[in-house]
């Protein structure tokens, strides 16, 4: 992790995503580089665009003097102004650097645009490859002391486990494996289970103190969300799908709600197709108990 990007665009609410990228800057030494997008549309006068392109230069300066003297030695806290589609933007200022991630507010608006509220951040999350942390409006961002890493029947579900572990080394956190099942079928729930304490062995093996527990109940996301509440969980890793089937997120699928309904950050990160080296044994059938 070696750069986070953050969208703003200066309204209170969007600030959280700010103090959250904060936060991790203070323990992986990553620098910060602040985003704000004009639209670009043909009914918008160039000097209403030059206006907004000032306030945005100036709001940016400002937070530069309030805020770098917070930072680690060596970290930058830098800002671009970028014009177009808000989601295509940020996601090509992140991949354009090795190892980056996405810090965004779920909620915000400003004076010049709705910039969060709707489908962008949603947008933001399924297009990019890159990591992203998501946090909503009101959620105060703290020191990641525990990280939630549920566990379900995707086969895809244990490729966060590897940027998980690296992310709770740095903040020296316990991570709670819960395995999720949402019916009867022995045979999946004796897989999910024994995934779950693959994933813990993994953990104990990269030195990360891990906890294994199993719920099972009909809505995924309010199975977690509970248990966050519960255990004072900081932080919860899942798995999102890429932009194809984007349409699932709008339809309200478990990630899109359980980002919508979760007290604490989400870290997201995208499915892949290719294989993932991650340590784990692949089964066919039912797995050893």
């Amino acid at each position: 992790m070696k750069q986070i990007i953050v969208p703003l665009d200066f309204s209170e609410e969007c600030m959280n995503g700010l103090a959250l990228a904060l936060a991790i800057s203070s323990k992986t030494k990553a620098n910060i580089q602040m985003v704000y997008v004009i639209r670009t549309t043909s009914d918008m006068p160039l000097i209403s665009r030059e206006e907004e392109q000032n306030y945005a230069r100036e709001r940016f300066r400002e937070l530069q003097s309030n805020f770098e003297h917070k930072l680690a030695s060596g970290v930058e806290l830098s800002y671009i102004i970028k014009k177009g589609k808000i989601y295509d933007e940020i996601v090509e200022q992140a991949e354009s650097f090795d190892d980056s991630v996405i810090v965004v507010s779920t909620h915000g608006s400003s004076g010049f645009e709705e910039f969060f509220i709707g489908s962008n951040a949603l947008r933001i999350i399924t297009a990019c490859e890159n990591p992203v942390f998501a946090i909503k409006h009101g959620i105060m961002p703290k020191s990641f002391g525990k990280i939630l890493l549920p566990i379900d029947y995707s086969m895809d579900t244990r490729q966060k486990v590897p940027y998980t572990t690296k992310l709770a080394r740095y903040f020296n956190a316990k991570v709670h494996v819960l395995g999720i099942t949402t019916g009867n079928d022995q045979e999946l729930n004796q897989r999910i289970k024994t995934w779950a304490h693959q994933v813990s062995d993994y953990l104990t093996g990269n030195e990360i103190e891990s906890v294994v527990s199993m719920q099972r109940g009909e809505s995924t996301s309010e199975m977690i969300v509970k248990y966050v509440m519960e255990k004072n969980i900081d932080l919860i890793s899942i798995m999102t799908e890429q932009e194809s089937v984007f349409r699932n997120f709008l339809l309200g699928s478990n990630a899109q709600q359980l980002i919508s309904k979760s007290p604490v950050p989400v870290l997201c990160i995208t499915s892949k197709d290719l294989q993932i080296r991650t340590g784990f044994k692949k089964y066919r059938g039912v797995p050893p108990a």
